[in-house]
Formats: structure tokens, C-alpha cells, sequence
């Protein structure tokens, strides 16, 4: 497994559309235990592929409870509303106040390219919204409502 490399707003990779994962190969393995290292290492969320250079349809998460791949994923379903901060690592040191479905409902391909799906509340469906539109080549801060701010965060072991 390695670090790569994530790429930062402006970045043309980053406002392209993704090309659909047709079979699990060793490098697409290797490239989603890449993106889980990568997402980890950078104390991220999620991490979509192209956020490291490669325009496929996969996406890595954990809001917590274990890492998720999604390979392809579409989204089937959102209803509520849900107002927060949101930050990317594409977009460093910066969030802004975006509005999402406060639920959501995708269908997407496990690491085995077997057909799952998935229901998110609050954070998970925050995560799945925001990790998807990168696949589209869409950013966040295309949403933001007020502009974005800068965030700090606490290094532990300053404290």
C-alpha cells in the first residue's frame, strides 16, 4: 500500500467525469487500498478517485463505523435537508456551509463487484452526496452558501 498523492482545487483532474469500473483488476485493488491509506493518513472522511489522479467510479469512506468502498456508485434516493459545515481534502484548510438531503439511498459494487446498496443519515449521507459529485467533476464549494472560511484543526500532540 502507498500514499498518493491528493490533488488540490484547480487541479483539471479534478472537474472531470469518471469512467465506470467494468472488473476488479490487482491494480484497482491496490488503488483502493491506496485511497484508504491516503484518506486515513490525511484524516479524511471519504476520498473519491480522482481526488488522487485516476478518473475511475470508485469512492472510500469511513464517518466512523469501518471503511466503505463504493465501485460505481448512482444514487437512488434523498429526501430531507441537512445545513453544515463541510471541508475536502482537495480543499485544504477550508469549509463552508453547504445544504444537502439529510438522507440518502445508492446502489454502488463492492471490492468483489458484487451489487450492494446503502442508506445514510446526517454524516453518511453527507459523505456519500459530497464523495459522488467528484466523479461528476463537481467540488463543494460549488454549493457553498456565504463563502468558505478557513479551519484550523487541533494537532494533539501540541496539546
Amino acid at each position: 500500500m502507498a500514499i498518493r498523492q491528493i490533488r488540490v482545487e484547480g487541479d483539471p483532474v479534478l472537474g472531470k467525469k469518471c469512467r465506470e469500473v467494468t472488473e476488479m483488476t490487482p491494480k484497482i485493488a491496490t488503488l483502493i487500498e491506496d485511497m484508504l491509506e491516503t484518506m486515513y493518513d490525511a484524516n479524511g472522511v471519504g476520498l473519491a478517485a480522482p481526488q488522487v489522479g485516476i478518473l475511475k467510479r470508485i469512492v472510500v469512506m469511513d464517518c466512523g463505523d469501518g471503511p466503505i468502498v463504493m465501485i460505481n456508485p448512482e444514487i437512488l434516493e434523498t429526501s430531507g435537508e441537512q445545513t453544515g459545515d463541510e471541508g475536502c481534502l482537495s480543499v485544504p484548510g477550508k469549509a463552508g456551509q453547504v445544504t444537502r438531503p439529510n438522507y440518502v439511498k445508492a446502489r454502488f459494487l463492492d471490492e468483489e463487484m458484487e451489487l450492494c446498496e446503502i442508506e445514510g443519515e446526517e454524516l453518511l449521507a453527507r459523505c456519500i452526496l459530497h464523495e459522488t459529485d467528484h466523479l461528476d467533476g463537481h467540488l463543494y464549494v460549488e454549493k457553498v452558501v456565504g463563502g468558505l472560511h478557513e479551519v484550523t484543526y487541533d494537532n494533539p500532540e501540541e496539546n
